[in-house]
């Protein structure tokens, strides 16, 4: 069966692992980022036998994810696989935080996920059903101190996470949230600390295999809520 899925926030990362084995699994890939030129060459170079449609999106405007669906739509039919992986930081306390960088935080995180989890939800009840993925982080089931922006808005993609789940399971909509509970590798995370280590870093690879576990099993009543990815920093509550 050839699926069709949505990355939602596409970057170096974890981000376009995600959507290289989607498409090395046969999967149709719509990218979805503001950045064009970049996910315009990455649906260019995707694996075989999947395709790729690049989809620039600011995931803040309701109106520009609705129409965001809809190429994808016409492009490809409808939806079966979501992950929503964008994400915004504010990474600040809270009298640090202005009010413009709060609400940053929770357009991507909650809003975004909102409206994007509708669009493809809304296919998926037409189908038979389907699998969406939320990123989240160690912020979402712990609080790390000092980014409450980032902490409110995870905290509240996993609720909606869970309550999704909870309403849609029945309908065959599998619902999981994923816990990245460390340092993903990527150019941006070295280029911030060239000195880490390479073991300390999670592989995007190896994580995209674990995203790819949640979409390929059809039984919803059998699949995990939530998966907690870990590089085993210390103290880590997941070990």
């Amino acid at each position: 069966m050839t699926r069709t899925a949505v990355v939602a926030g596409v970057g170096p990362g974890l981000g376009e692992s995600l959507a290289r084995k989607l498409a090395a699994e046969g999967c149709r890939v719509a990218l979805f980022a503001r950045s064009t030129d970049y996910i315009e060459e990455l649906a260019a170079d995707l694996p075989d036998p999947g395709e790729g449609l690049a989809v620039t999106t600011d995931l803040t405007d309701a109106e520009a994810i609705r129409d965001g669906f809809e190429a994808v739509r016409e492009a490809f039919g409808p939806v079966d696989v979501l992950v929503n992986h964008a994400s915004a930081a504010s990474w600040t306390g809270l009298m640090d935080t202005d009010v413009e960088a709060f609400e940053e935080a929770w357009a991507v995180n909650g809003r975004g996920a909102f409206v994007c989890s509708q669009e493809a939800v809304g296919d998926m009840l037409g189908t038979g059903g389907g699998t969406v993925i939320f990123t989240g982080a160690t912020s979402a089931v712990r609080s790390r101190g000092g980014a409450v922006g980032f902490t409110a808005a995870k905290f509240a993609a996993r609720g909606m996470a869970m309550d999704i789940a909870q309403e849609f399971g029945p309908e065959g909509v599998h619902v999981a949230h994923v816990v990245i509970d460390g340092q993903i590798d990527s150019p941006g995370a070295r280029e911030r600390d060239p000195d880490r280590e390479g073991e300390t870093l999670l592989d995007p690879d190896e994580l995209a295999e674990t995203y790819w576990h949640l979409v390929e099993r059809d039984d919803v009543g059998t699949q995990p809520f939530e998966v907690h990815v870990t590089n085993g920093p210390n103290p880590s509550e997941f070990i």
